[in-house]
């Protein structure tokens, strides 16, 4: 019987193309100038233990960004987000069956209020997780211990996890709750029926 399900955001509640890809195509900055970025201190971000409009200052002026951290960040986070409203219906669906519905993605600080303020996750879900609070980052073993110790009444095999990265899955399983790449809410709705039946 699951008990328990977590959501990943990107890829799964969220489809938008990747920002360094759309900082690229819409101001035409090169790809080997953004890549150092995301691929070095950035991922300290993602895990909390650097700030990333510190991070990201000093690249601002190479990029050629005129505006500024802060005008920077504001085209970031409204540019990504188109939310599967059906799946988040869904989810309300689930909470109402008793069934409780968690969000945990790899995530800096800033995008992730975001979420939970402006596309209103934080009353979507019974409790949210982000790599930037847990300091650890999926598919880290870490990073669903911190979750499950936090869960006193529920046993791993109670537990269902949804990514849309097959390193993120194996990681799950590696830990001992299952997970399953996240296809369609329809192939969902068919695992979850099987599952509880």
């Amino acid at each position: 019987m699951i008990k328990v399900v977590i959501f990943d955001a990107d890829g799964v509640l969220i489809h938008a193309e990747r920002f360094s890809s759309s900082l690229s195509k819409d101001y035409g900055i090169p790809m080997d100038r953004i890549l150092p970025f995301f691929e070095g201190p950035f991922q300290a971000c993602i895990t909390g233990h650097a700030d990333l409009k510190e991070a990201i200052t000093p690249y601002l002026p190479e990029w050629g960004w005129q505006g500024g951290v802060e005008s920077l960040l504001e085209y970031w986070l409204t540019l990504e987000h188109k939310i599967d409203e059906e799946l988040v219906s869904y989810i309300q669906d689930l909470r109402r069956n008793g069934i409780r519905c968690f969000l945990a993605t790899n995530n800096e600080k800033y995008r992730f209020e975001y979420m939970l303020d402006k596309r209103g996750f934080s009353k979507s879900f019974d409790k949210t997780y982000a790599s930037a609070h847990l300091g650890e980052k999926k598919p880290d073993q870490e990073f669903f211990a911190k979750i499950f110790n936090e869960l006193k009444d529920i046993k791993k095999e109670e537990i269902f996890f949804l990514d849309d990265d097959i390193d993120n899955i194996q990681g799950a399983k590696d830990f001992g709750i299952k997970g399953e790449l996240y296809t369609t809410l329809e192939d969902l709705k068919k695992i979850l029926h099987e599952e509880n039946n």
